[in-house]
């Protein structure tokens, strides 16, 4: 990339060639002298974020970008002998995939503990594949990149995975009651599932663009059960199908002449409604199940109204569109390396909070409703 020379000036660019790299930073080995007058390119489907002593200076959209620094070409270096031949003034640019990135796995390693109203305390397995996508690119970096050089799909999967079974047993535990009414649910559930997960994920400048579930499968004595109960309903179809047919017997019977005829007919008609209640008190509705997509486009963090995809302030509300830092308490901007919110005045907290199980003592995610180890109320 030539940002080790002492003479010319940089043209910074990068190409994915894995298809897995969320962020690539150059230089490739650390920070750099990178000079007044570099050229930054970036792609249509790229972000880059420029550090500057240290700061986000910065962020990028497609196009060519001219970067303004006090590194001076051969004179800079001359000014550097104190410190080795080495500037002070570092500098360096994180480029940013802003692609979706599709097929990541998630699943339960360790069943989850579920409060059955049927079937009592149970452990489920759940897995399935969710989609996702960089909206804030400066976020994404300080909350979960740091200082790594290049940041894949591989080195967050497993972390997001571990948020979707938190939010997800306590999305079953408040909107299922039983597992045997899971068939024809798992729309509805995904659905819930994804919005409930959209604030999670803002706070690291990311969107989940899909989440799908692919299976919920109960331990082998609880299939068992399930298995049991749908063998009793075709015993119980099979019963009603068997006095449909006596009934349509006995009709052809009644129609021959005769007295015997006659009077089979006239005993059957006393019997036809005992033999059909049954029939007909069995038959019910149907239910609906709906599903929602996260909006396309980039849209304002904080009134949420679609903005352009170069603006820098939303024009609805006026709110920065480049997110720094998010307020853990109100969810307002915050400028870089701030120690309270200028909002609300809360303390700006640098590590996420756990939440102990006053039951079994399991730590689990803040805000979580049940608890994953024991599957009580929080």
């Amino acid at each position: 990339m030539g940002t080790d020379n002492v003479i010319f000036l940089e043209v910074l660019e990068w190409f994915d060639e894995t298809g897995e790299e969320i962020v690539h930073r150059i230089p490739e080995g650390g920070s750099g002298e990178i000079k007044f007058g570099a050229q930054l390119t970036v792609r249509e489907s790229q972000a880059a974020v420029f550090y500057y002593q240290g700061k986000a200076y910065d962020a990028f959209g497609p196009g060519r970008h001219t970067l303004k620094t006090a590194n001076i070409p051969i004179l800079t270096k001359v000014l550097s002998i104190p410190w080795a031949m080495k500037s002070p003034l570092r500098a360096e640019a994180y480029f940013v995939n802003m692609k979706v990135f599709p097929n990541l796995r998630w699943g339960t390693k360790n069943p989850v503990a579920f409060k059955d109203s049927e079937l009592g305390l149970i452990r489920l397995r759940a897995f399935g594949i969710f989609n996702i996508r960089v909206l804030q690119p400066v976020l994404f970096i300080n909350n979960l990149v740091g200082t790594q050089g290049v940041f894949t799909t591989e080195d967050i999967e497993e972390f997001l995975g571990r948020v979707i079974i938190s939010r997800f047993n306590d999305h079953l535990g408040e909107h299922l009651d039983s597992v045997l009414n899971l068939p024809g649910r798992y729309d509805e559930l995904s659905g819930g599932l994804t919005r409930r997960l959209e604030e999670d994920f803002s706070h690291y400048g990311l969107g989940l663009a899909h989440l799908y579930i692919t299976s919920i499968t109960p331990p082998p004595e609880v299939q068992k059960a399930i298995d049991d109960k749908s063998r009793l309903g075709v015993f119980d179809d099979l019963n009603k199908l068997l006095k449909m047919k006596a009934a349509m017997a006995v009709e052809k019977i009644s129609e021959q002449q005769g007295e015997a005829g006659a009077g089979i007919g006239m005993g059957m008609g006393f019997m036809m409604p005992a033999i059909f209640s049954d029939y007909l008190s069995g038959q019910g509705g149907t239910g609906t199940s709906a599903s929602a997509d996260s909006p396309a486009g980039p849209v304002c963090p904080d009134c949420h109204n679609p903005v352009a995809r170069d603006a820098r302030f939303c024009p609805s509300c006026g709110h920065q569109i480049v997110v720094f830092q998010q307020c853990q308490k109100c969810g307002k901007n915050l400028p870089p390396n701030a120690g309270f919110c200028s909002h609300c005045g809360a303390k700006v907290e640098t590590t996420p909070r756990t939440r102990k199980c006053p039951h079994c003592g399991t730590e689990n995610l803040k805000e979580s409703v049940f608890c994953n180890h024991c599957g009580e109320r929080l």
